[in-house]
């Protein structure tokens, strides 16, 4: 059953104030390099993870892909187990999201060797999860009810995870309300594992209607993207409380620097109205999400980074970014 407004606040006020970040190692394209067996790589989870600690942040916000799941099964979620040891020992909150219809490269999931980041361009490797096939074809869905219900009821006490993301960004790459169904289905099967954490689905495009509704109308606590500067964040978190019925919010996706979205004027917004936020990646890797979105194959270093905090090495892009990251620690703190 839906957690009551009642029981949300409450847990809200029971949480510290989340400044966190999206997570791929740097050594990943994509989620399926990040999960399978062969290139999880436990040395950078655990040599990033350690910078982000130092950086001052407190949570993460980590995509699992369903196809790794499908080939590894258990040996996926003891792995997982092991991600949230080693964000826990670097004081890190999780937040694991399960589906995800973004699909930047164009292609489908598929385990194995994955292709190589294409030059210059912005993630030219991240697949959806499960698989936009999977998501129309309700012959899947007995697999993916399977899925769900096991990283939920294996993590569903653990207090290292703060939320389930059950769906980031349904209905994108032109499926639209086909996705509807499954973004319902999602929450029955999430709810079945009896989860101690809330349940959430972003909203992240306004065209969207049904999908914007029906993430409203399904979810514990309220989440959402914006890469806007900060009047039109404002304007945007104005609306949502007006939806929201009084629900704690969560940003889970935000910071892009040409488009004005700053560390230096986000940030301390966030902490004044007690909205946890998740900018968009930690280090600069083979996601190459320090290109803009749609950057042609073959583009030079851009002019100023769109994502991402550090360096492969773990300094600092912008000395600012970092000066504001220390100060938002330092007043959840004094708290």
């Amino acid at each position: 059953m839906k957690w009551t407004q009642e029981r949300a606040a409450a847990w809200h006020r029971t949480q510290p104030w989340v400044c966190g970040f999206n997570y791929v190692t740097s050594s990943a394209v994509n989620t399926t390099e990040m999960w399978q067996a062969d290139s999880y790589d436990t040395q950078t989870i655990a040599r990033e993870l350690g910078w982000a600690k130092r950086l001052g942040f407190n949570g993460c916000r980590v995509f699992v892909q369903y196809v790794v799941w499908d080939a590894e099964r258990v040996a996926l979620l003891d792995r997982f187990e092991r991600f949230l040891d080693v964000a826990g020992e670097n004081g890190l909150t999780v937040m694991p999201v399960l589906f995800d219809d973004c699909a930047f490269s164009g292609k489908q999931p598929v385990t194995g060797p994955q292709a190589q980041p294409v030059p210059g361009v912005h993630n030219s490797g991240w697949t959806p999860s499960p698989g936009h096939g999977r998501v129309v074809d309700r012959s899947t869905w007995l697999g993916l009810e399977t899925y769900m219900t096991a990283f939920v009821r294996r993590f569903r006490e653990d207090e290292r995870v703060t939320v389930w993301d059950l769906y980031n960004e349904p209905g994108n790459s032109d499926l639209g309300n086909q996705s509807l169904a499954l973004l319902r289905t999602a929450f029955d099967w999430a709810r079945s594992a009896d989860p101690k954490q809330p349940l959430t689905a972003g909203l992240w495009n306004a065209s969207l209607g049904d999908l914007n509704d029906a993430s409203l109308e399904l979810s514990d606590v309220v989440s959402f993207h914006s890469y806007l500067d900060l009047a039109g964040l404002a304007q945007g978190v104005q609306g949502l409380r007006e939806r929201s019925a009084g629900r704690p919010l969560l940003c889970t996706e935000w910071m892009a620097r040409t488009f004005g979205s700053l560390f230096s004027t986000h940030l301390p917004y966030f902490r004044e109205q007690g909205i946890g936020c998740y900018n968009w990646g930690l280090v600069q890797g083979r996601t190459q999400t320090h290109f803009p979105w749609g950057s042609p194959a073959g583009a030079g270093e851009p002019p100023e980074w769109f994502h991402d905090v550090l360096r492969p090495d773990g300094t600092p892009y912008r000395l600012d970014d970092v000066a504001a990251l220390a100060a938002s620690a330092a007043d959840a703190r004094r708290a």
